[in-house]
């Protein structure tokens, strides 16, 4: 059976943009199996259970095939098996609700954006 390492294998399926945030995450303890943290160079095989801790959220996967080479986001589904709980995605949108959340690009508020702001902000406050 093939082994690859763990941070090879979280960047090849796509759950961290580069393998040195993939290995970063495992040098915080953020990987593990069962409980127990992994280090960068743990072997992962077919059929074992991954929990990542990464924004906010508890991840759960299943390992189908290791693989070495990143993949198309289509091709990720025949390598890895999402496993997460739909209360953690939920948990995510809920944070996105309770704080002031602008759109990527859309740069600073205006001073009427903050107006408009801090005008919603008192209507919650007083509820």
């Amino acid at each position: 059976m093939i082994a690859t390492r763990i941070d090879k294998y979280l960047w090849s399926v796509r759950l961290f943009k580069t393998r040195s945030q993939a290995t970063d995450a495992c040098r915080a303890g953020k990987v593990s199996i069962e409980g127990n943290p992994l280090k960068a160079a743990f072997d992962v095989k077919g059929g074992e259970i991954i929990q990542v801790k990464k924004d906010h959220l508890n991840l759960t996967i299943q390992v189908i095939e290791p693989i070495e080479k990143r993949v198309g986001a289509k091709l990720v589904e025949l390598y890895m098996k999402d496993l997460t709980p739909d209360e953690e995605y939920r948990k995510l949108e809920l944070m996105k609700q309770n704080f002031e959340y602008r759109d990527r690009g859309l740069g600073r508020p205006t001073k009427k954006d903050r107006r408009i702001i801090s005008k919603i902000k008192r209507s919650y406050e007083e509820d």
